[in-house]
């Protein structure tokens, strides 16, 4: 047990263990903006790109029909 606290206080664990408390707390960061920002999950997103995607389609159908036919 003696050896792995050693190893702990070598300036490499020591360093090692301040980057995984980093990472860990910009993580923790990074959930709650993403939670405070309002989020859409998967389905919302994919029903707002449908929507932009009908609209879309409505508007170049009615482009087609207003402009006189190809010869």
């Amino acid at each position: 047990m003696s050896a792995r606290k050693s190893a702990e206080l070598l300036p490499e664990g020591i360093a090692r263990s301040n980057r995984k408390r980093l990472a860990a707390e910009q993580g923790m960061r990074a959930l709650a903006d993403v939670e405070r920002a309002g989020h859409r999950g998967p389905q919302e997103h994919g029903a707002v790109l449908k929507k932009v995607r009908e609209a879309k389609e409505a508007a170049d159908e009615a482009l087609r029909t207003a402009l006189p036919p190809r010869r």
